[in-house]
Formats: structure tokens, C-alpha cells, sequence
């Protein structure tokens, strides 16, 4: 059963000049996953339970799909399409597939190995899958919580409260393909499941895999709350509607009033927000900017105090009259 999609979800972020570019252009930035703060996030470990034959075969067909994918965009640059060029990409997949095959089972009879060459070649064939799989769930990751006021999350990710968090909801066309990641459980990937989702074209098995590897992260991590989109890495553009962005307790004025002013006559209005405390309590909540009054106060232009209230006059040149006697 697919989890209820949230109204809206937020992504806490530190104040720079891309933060601010990003805002003005509607982008987003999708990260490599190997760069989060989580050194386990998407990195399964492969589990064998099956036979060497199996597992030839699994990693034969993975291989094949990576090198034609590789061998098709590289052509594809080259403006070589059509028919020829994908029996090229065809043939040239087979052939990595075959010379991979072919060096495992090379390699199984090292001396150095203790267990027996079956054993080797399996052990050898299951890390090689490990390694292709890391290859074919290469995606760019976007991040987001549905709350605006954790305090973890600010401290963790929100510049500890001096950026922004930024607020988005899923009307848009076509609807976003947000999903939610799953706490618990642990990283093994059998190889029967890879077998199924992958030889089998099972598409319950395919959607297990996918979210045992790209969904799934340790207990700790719970209190994000997170739920991801996938693309390709890097800037583009959003496809979730940016609804408002809320300050941190200890975001600058200064950041506020840049950030406003860039945004406020967008197209489809925004809400800002700033956060503030509660006072004897662990808990943040967050009122309306008012920007009218912050704009009474910025931008402001420094004047010396002789320009505010006119030239100085010395004291010692102003004597008072004496009366006559």
C-alpha cells in the first residue's frame, strides 16, 4: 500500500548566492548520494542465495544494460541513431558482459583464495552485482521533511537556524513522484530478490528493490520524516510548487529582507514566515513577516550625524547676553 502523499514538504537549506539563484529560477538541486551525511544511505549490501548459474546470469544482464544505455547516450551525442547504432550498443554490451564473466571465473582459481573455485567465483560474482547495482541506482536525490519546525532539522540542515526552510506542495502537472523513506530493517539485497525484480521483470520485486536501496535508512534517522524525489544530478527545474519559506530563529534581517524582496512580486505569490521561540517550552512556531514595517527600516543609507542634523556649532562661540547694570 503507497503511503498518503503530504500537503506540503519542506526543505531546510543554508543562505548563499545558489540558495538565492535557485529560489529566483525555481530550481532544484539534486544530489549524488554518495555526498550525504548518512554513509549507508543507498549503499545495499548483496546477500547470495543463489546458485553460480544465477548469479551469471544476473550480472551478465546488468552489465549488458548499463554498457548499451553508456554505448546509446555516447552515440546519441555523437548524432549517431537509428538501427545500426543500436545493435552497435548491442553487441558492444554483450561483449563487456562476456569479458566480465570470462575474468571472474579467471580470477576464482587464485591460489590465494581459500575456498574451493565454485565458491570463489561466487563470492567474486556477488560482489561484482553489488557493484552494478550501486551503477544502475545512480540517480540524483532531492530532500524534504513535512515539518517546517524541528529544531534538529534546522540545527542539522537549516545553517543551525540562521537560513531558510522552504516550503512546497505537489499541485502541480503532472502530479511529482514523491516518495517516502522507511526507517528500520537493514541493507541486505538478496540475490533471489535481484533475480526477480531484474531476470523476471517482477514488478512487486522491482519496487521491493527500489526501495530497499534508494528508501530505506536506520532507526536514528526518523525524526526527518523525509520523503525524496528522483532525477538526474544537478540544477533543474522544480516540479513542486514553492508556497512560502520561513526564517530561521536566527536568520539576519538582512537575509530576510534580500530574500523578500527578490521574491515577492513572483508571478505566484509566496508567504514568508520567520520562526520564533516559545517561551519555557522546547518548540518552535512561526508568524507572517511583515514586510511593510521591515521595509521602513531597509534599505537604509548611512549619513554621518552633521548630515542628519546640520554642521556642529561650537559651544565656546555662543555666549549669552549680559545684562546691563
Amino acid at each position: 500500500m503507497c503511503p498518503k502523499l503530504p500537503k506540503k514538504v519542506y526543505r531546510y537549506q543554508c543562505f548563499s548566492k545558489w540558495t538565492l539563484q535557485a529560489l529566483v529560477h525555481d530550481k532544484l538541486y539534486f544530489s549524488d548520494p554518495s555526498s550525504f551525511n548518512d554513509p549507508f544511505d543507498c549503499k545495499p549490501t548483496v546477500r547470495s542465495d543463489a546458485d553460480r548459474d544465477i548469479l551469471r546470469k544476473i550480472l551478465k544482464n546488468l552489465i549488458i544494460r548499463r554498457v548499451e544505455s553508456e554505448t546509446t547516450a555516447s552515440l546519441s551525442k555523437a548524432k549517431l541513431n537509428g538501427e545500426k547504432s543500436n545493435q552497435y550498443a548491442e553487441r558492444i554490451g554483450k561483449q563487456a558482459a562476456q569479458n566480465e564473466i570470462l575474468n571472474l571465473e579467471y580470477h576464482a582459481t587464485n591460489p590465494d583464495y581459500e575456498g574451493s573455485t565454485y565458491e570463489n567465483e561466487c563470492w567474486l560474482l556477488t560482489n561484482e552485482i553489488e557493484r552494478e547495482l550501486l551503477k544502475r541506482y545512480d540517480r540524483g536525490i532531492c530532500c524534504f521533511s513535512t515539518s517546517f519546525k524541528n529544531p534538529l532539522l534546522w540545527s542539522h540542515y537549516g545553517e543551525q537556524h540562521n537560513g531558510i526552510c522552504i516550503g512546497y506542495n505537489i499541485e502541480r502537472k503532472p502530479v511529482p513522484v514523491l516518495q517516502k523513506v522507511q526507517y528500520g530493517g537493514n541493507r541486505i539485497i538478496n540475490t533471489s530478490l535481484i533475480e526477480k525484480a531484474i531476470l523476471r521483470n517482477d514488478k512487486v520485486s522491482q519496487e521491493i528493490l527500489d526501495q530497499n536501496i534508494l528508501l530505506r535508512k536506520a532507526p536514528p534517522w526518523k525524526y526527518e520524516g523525509e520523503w525524496r524525489l528522483f532525477g538526474n544530478r544537478g540544477v533543474h527545474d522544480s516540479p513542486l510548487a514553492l508556497k512560502d519559506i520561513t526564517f530561521g530563529l536566527r536568520c539576519p534581517i538582512e537575509i530576510i529582507h534580500s530574500v523578500v524582496s527578490a521574491l515577492e512580486n513572483r508571478t505566484l505569490k509566496i508567504d514568508f514566515f520567520k520562526t520564533y521561540e516559545v517561551p519555557g517550552e522546547f518548540e518552535l512556531k512561526r508568524r507572517e513577516v511583515d514586510i511593510d514595517e521591515m521595509k521602513a527600516f531597509f534599505p537604509r543609507t548611512a549619513m554621518s550625524g552633521e548630515e542628519i542634523f546640520g554642521p556642529v556649532i561650537d559651544s565656546e562661540l555662543i555666549k549669552p547676553n549680559k545684562k546691563k547694570a
